[in-house]
């Protein structure tokens, strides 16, 4: 049995990167496993920080077109949670319990609220376990 993991938005850009080959190619490779073996998820909230970087600070930026066509192809096949009062309300407890910023425990309150156990993300800290969760950067798994 394969873990179900949640994908956090930093490894989507990374699958955009032509400067670094190697976060480029295992962001690629977890999005891929994600969406054949389906074992992976995201927030609506990663769809939303992603276009906002992709259209904004990518060289060039992605059009409108293509961020409509990534939406329905990757995406739409891997969201699982969206906003509620619970998830802001469980949010806060990590938030509080955990100092994460209240950004980062809606992307852990999230990986929770699917029951995956990773939650892979470049941001946070690599090894923390969150009750059932564990954090882990796949980029240091090759440093």
């Amino acid at each position: 049995m394969k873990d179900k993991y949640f994908i956090d938005t930093n490894i989507f850009v990374y699958s955009f990167d032509t400067q670094d080959i190697i976060k480029r190619d295992i962001s690629r490779d977890l999005i891929n496993w994600a969406l054949k073996d389906q074992v992976g998820c995201i927030s609506s909230q990663v769809i939303q920080e992603f276009i906002n970087v992709a259209t904004k600070k990518f060289n060039p930026p992605l059009s409108i077109q293509d961020s409509s066509k990534y939406l329905n192809s990757v995406f739409a096949q891997l969201v699982e949670i969206y906003p509620s009062v619970e998830l802001y309300h469980k949010a806060l407890e990590i938030f509080e319990r955990w100092k994460y910023s209240f950004y980062d425990s809606l992307i852990i309150t999230s990986a929770l609220q699917t029951d995956c156990t990773i939650l892979y993300s470049e941001d946070l800290q690599h090894g923390q376990k969150i009750q059932s969760l564990t954090i882990v950067n796949p980029f240091a798994i090759t440093s």
